[in-house]
């Protein structure tokens, strides 16, 4: 294995702190990693990680040399781009994150439309609702809902979603439909609540340009969206998700929408990727399709909000690793 290998290997290894998950991203034996990071250290004649049974750690000499690398990587990652750009048809494999509710409404649907658009490109999809780091799952984009931090990550609005409070029939009938925000006090919810903190999640509406904030009361919680969705379609609340996620439930009846009238906040939908000027070809058709996709859907393309959403349901920013993002209920995303 030559020497700029070992060195995308050890950028690797820095950045995870972790022998096992190189591997795994690599798709290599993990005592092959550990014997390349060897021989490079006989190579440069000093250690560069410090091994503990459940981390690895740069020495001062390994931070060193991680920067200059990362630097001499990042250049050739630029160069290699620049000449994938050339290329008249996009190709490629692209690593894509988002979670359930995304991938089950937006992306999944449309999906064989962009592999008949860009037949040389291959699509990897991960699925997670949890927080997501680039570079440690070795991706080269996510797509996620709501309002994101600054970081020296890019961020590319795609879409806005509307969001819409719903229930079923059988609830309705059974509680009967409220008329006003007012009301909603005798009536009952299916909770979202972060994964993370065990924080439960308002229903919000905008009233005279402010964000009205709602707790409704309700025996079931959940912290996952396709599930969300189902116990409402089971009769057991009210939800409010992103309206696209649950339009086809709309258009059949299995859900009927409450306060039609009312203006509800929306919630920004992104493609987050590491730089900029090193998007591949297959990553930029990627997002450009998606923001396609978004634009042609009135529930995606609404006008974004004016009044800045409360911290407590989707401005509350998690890091990890190299990326941040919100930490929203998959009503939203």
């Amino acid at each position: 294995m030559g020497r700029l290998e070992a060195i995308r290997i050890f950028t690797r290894v820095a950045e995870t702190r972790n022998f096992s998950k190189t591997a795994e991203v690599m798709d290599m034996p993990r005592g092959t990693v550990s014997r390349i990071i060897q021989t490079l250290e006989g190579q440069v004649g000093v250690r560069l990680l410090t091994r503990s049974t459940r981390q690895v750690n740069l020495t001062d000499a390994g931070k060193m040399y991680y920067e200059r690398c990362k630097k001499i990587l990042e250049e050739l990652s630029m160069v290699e781009s620049e000449l994938s750009n050339i290329k008249s048809v996009p190709s490629g494999t692209i690593r894509v994150g988002t979670t359930g509710t995304i991938a089950e409404a937006l992306v999944m649907p449309n999906l064989d439309e962009f592999l008949r658009e860009f037949p040389d490109i291959d699509v990897r999809v991960g699925i997670a609702d949890r927080n997501i780091c680039l570079v440690q799952e070795g991706l080269d984009c996510v797509i996620r809902a709501g309002a994101l931090e600054e970081s020296s990550l890019v961020a590319r609005r795609v879409g806005n979603a509307r969001l819409v409070t719903c229930a079923s029939p059988t609830y309705l009938e059974k509680y009967g439909v409220p008329e006003s925000i007012e009301d909603l006090e005798s009536h009952v919810a299916v909770n979202y609540i972060s994964a993370k903190s065990g924080k439960l999640f308002p229903f919000e509406f905008e009233r005279d340009g402010e964000i009205a904030k709602v707790e409704l009361r309700g025996r079931v919680a959940v912290d996952e969206g396709i599930a969300y969705v189902n116990a409402a379609v089971r009769g057991l609340g009210i939800i409010q998700p992103s309206r696209y996620i649950v339009a086809d439930l709309l258009q059949s009846g299995q859900l009927r929408e409450i306060f039609p009238t009312f203006r509800i906040p929306t919630i920004p939908i992104s493609i987050v990727y590491p730089h900029r000027s090193h998007i591949s070809s297959a990553t930029r058709a990627f997002t450009n399709w998606i923001t396609g996709i978004c634009v042609r859907n009135d529930d995606l393309s609404a006008q974004p909000t004016q009044q800045t959403r409360s911290t407590s349901r989707g401005g509350a920013l998690v890091a990890v690793g190299d990326f941040a993002h919100s930490e929203q209920h998959s009503k939203i995303d």
